[in-house]
């Protein structure tokens, strides 16, 4: 019998971490026949879009001792996506979990108080698809209003000048751009902080102005907003990985060196075995990636964390009647709602006010303003409180962060990076992380003679 040509022999695969970028590359390489074995730190998959269980005693019986209340599953944060997510959208799709995301086009937004806007779409194309509720949000003054719309044109017209950008804080842009305190405040900082995960004084306008343009001034649906109907456990992990033929995940297994032969992989070691493959792709968070391995000169002097805070409240009743609203002037930015109402999931993004402050008083500081939004919550019985803070959430993308970004190629010629934090075009995202994957999957097959284009769509930084 002939052999088989090259570029399509099987090839053994290693991938360090089972993040969502790790997972991608994973699900890719196997479906072009390779054999995959992943192996992750945690018994649990998705990195940092995963659900824990957590037992703590129920709010409104303080007294009694930890460990009484039954244990409960949550996500670490509400996790969100878009319509422009393409990437997410087609892993999601190939791992048969595409149907448990559900898509709004209304955005709600409530101030103190309780009055609510909302803006939904209207009949014209895009930019112009909001035009109508928009001029009826009664939150926004009418010169905010013409200075958004100015804004929003500028969006559009400035997102080709791309590096150009990368020079200026997203809060600076704006003010160039005639945005007041309060149109900051009430519209772009809900969007934007909440994309971002970090202050408008913070994040680099390449990135801030990308993120509008492609979400908001590109595409008609592009916008809408993909809630998970299940927990990120549901969504990312399972028996759909155990039973793929070709997909082995090694779980509780921490990658902990690696060796090389010139300018080659050939091993490395997960939980005190040497693990040998053809490729390897690495999917670790940098800050353990460069000091695990200080060879590869990853530059990440400049790269830094924001933190992001979940809070999750389950009531005896009812407190709303939307699935979800951005919550004006206060230290919440969100809530997505469950079970009819009775269950919250409330985020705190760039949430470097709470970092110090004891889980009794962030559970109080949550109630009294949620109740500020929806006056159902001070006639209901709380009867349980969750808080989970991720430290290392995000990277911070500030003015200057691109230029540190590397790509998926390393100096060696068969190892390849994954992960949000590298140069995908976006910032840190489910959506980057699933691009980083696919990136680094398409090196290993370009590697052996195999073209193949697992990427889909534009990236916000892609400039023209």
């Amino acid at each position: 019998m002939a052999a088989r040509p090259a570029q399509e022999l099987t090839m053994k695969i290693a991938i360090a971490g089972a993040g969502l970028a790790g997972l991608a590359a994973a699900w890719v390489l196997a479906e072009e026949g390779h054999d995959v074995d992943v192996f992750e730190a945690r018994r649990m998959l998705g990195g940092r879009a995963a659900s824990y269980e957590v037992r703590t005693p129920p709010a409104a019986e303080a007294g009694d001792a930890p460990g009484q209340a039954p244990p409960e599953r949550v996500d670490n944060s509400q996790h969100i996506l878009m319509r422009c997510c393409t990437n997410l959208l087609d892993f999601l799709e190939r791992t048969g979990k595409s149907h448990l995301v559900r898509f709004y086009d209304h955005f709600h937004f409530i101030e103190p108080g309780g009055r609510r806007g909302t803006l939904k779409p209207g009949r014209l194309p895009a930019p112009l698809h909001f035009a109508g509720s928009f001029l009826g949000l009664r939150f926004l003054s009418a010169r905010d209003k013409i200075a958004i719309a100015r804004g929003m044109e500028a969006v559009r017209r400035e997102w080709a000048r791309g590096r150009e950008l990368d020079a200026v804080t997203m809060a600076e842009w704006l003010r160039a751009h005639g945005q007041s305190d309060q149109a900051v405040r009430r519209f772009w900082e809900p969007i934007l902080i909440s994309a971002m995960n970090e202050r408008l004084e913070t994040i680099s306008a390449w990135h801030g102005v990308g993120v509008l343009y492609l979400g908001f001034a590109n595409g008609r649906h592009d916008y809408e907003m993909g809630v998970p109907t299940v927990l990120l456990g549901d969504l990312f992990d399972g028996d759909v990985w155990e039973k793929h033929p070709r997909i082995r995940i090694h779980r509780g297994a921490a990658v902990e060196a690696f060796e090389t032969d010139g300018g080659l992989m050939t091993a490395f070691r997960a939980s005190g075995q040497r693990v040998a493959a053809d490729a390897f792709v690495s999917a670790l968070p940098y800050e353990r990636l460069s000091p695990l391995f200080p060879e590869l000169g990853l530059r990440i002097d400049g790269f830094r964390h924001s933190p992001i805070a979940g809070i999750h409240l389950r009531f005896d009743r009812p407190v709303t009647d939307l699935p979800h609203a951005a919550l004006l002037d206060r230290t919440l930015h969100w809530y997505f709602s469950r079970d009819g109402g009775r269950a919250l999931s409330l985020v705190v993004s760039a949430a470097h006010s709470l970092a110090l402050m004891k889980r009794e008083d962030i559970v109080a500081l949550a109630v009294a303003e949620l109740g500020e939004f929806e006056p159902r919550v001070r006639e209901a019985t709380l009867l349980s409180a969750h808080v989970i803070r991720e430290t290392r959430a995000t990277f911070v993308a500030s003015p200057g962060f691109e230029s540190q970004r590397p790509g998926a190629r390393t100096v060696y010629s068969n190892f390849f990076l994954a992960g949000e934090w590298t140069n995908t075009g976006w910032p840190s995202t489910m959506e980057g992380a699933v691009i980083s994957g696919y990136r680094a999957a398409e090196g290993i097959l370009s590697g052996k003679g195999v073209g193949r284009e697992f990427v889909r769509g534009r990236a916000p930084l892609s400039g023209r």
